[in-house]
């Protein structure tokens, strides 16, 4: 941990501002699992019953591409997530949140399941180890960067600039300036803008870099073209 978090530290070391551009973007492991979290946000029952949310909530909803999908898994052995039953009581079960990119399944209580007309799926209290897949096969650090090509690392984000009723995303970042597959120079103050149903629909390759210490299983993301703000 040591080790890690001062080569982090160095990475920042001499870090430039870029010029406003259009580019692809990375988000880096342990930020991208913040990306999925909206997801999940927009088809929870609270945010569908209230109409706080960007997503219809409709069963069979194109969100992601074809070869992404998510499913949840409560019964994973010592998982962080892990749970045979919500904090209603309500029995959990195994299941497909999003197949082929469609989605399947909502985050309902009880109560918001009611007032929705529907049925509860066991998600009092939130979600239960999520995990995303690619049908065509999660790609190495350094074979996403090269996919990339030229474009930005984000390793941190700041601010809230989420707006879960029209989408609209903008926050405060810091990363990497990545050209020709390789990092040139650590970046800082600057934002990254889109819409999330944008940003869900353009991502183009996962990374295999996921997190052991979270309850949602998701690696690095790149997301073909955000508007990156700087000089």
């Amino acid at each position: 941990i040591g080790r890690i978090s001062g080569e982090r530290a160095l990475k920042k070391v001499g870090s430039k501002k870029i010029a406003t551009r259009k580019v692809p973007v990375i988000f880096e492991a342990p930020v991208a699992s913040g990306i999925i979290r909206h997801f999940t946000s927009g088809v929870s029952g609270g945010n569908l019953y209230r109409k706080q949310t960007f997503l219809k909530g409709e069963i069979g909803e194109k969100i992601f591409p074809a070869f992404m999908s998510i499913e949840e898994d409560p019964f994973i052995a010592r998982g962080l997530g892990s749970s045979w039953f919500d904090n209603e009581g309500v029995a959990t079960k195994r299941r497909s949140v999003v197949k082929d990119g469609l989605l399947e399944g909502l985050f309902l209580s009880t109560y918001s399941a009611r007032k929705l007309g529907l049925e509860t799926t066991g998600n009092a209290g939130g979600s239960h180890n999520l995990s995303v897949s690619c049908s065509r096969g999660t790609l190495s650090f350094p074979d996403l960067l090269r996919q990339m090509g030229t474009g930005l690392l984000v390793t941190d984000l700041l601010g809230h600039g989420t707006n879960m009723v029209t989408g609209d995303y903008s926050r405060g970042a810091a990363g990497c300036w990545v050209e020709n597959g390789e990092i040139v120079h650590p970046v800082q103050e600057v934002t990254v803008a889109g819409n999330l149903k944008e940003m869900f629909l353009n991502i183009s390759a996962i990374g295999n870099d996921h997190l052991t210490r979270s309850s949602l299983k998701v690696g690095s993301l790149l997301i073909d073209s955000m508007t990156v703000g700087g000089d």
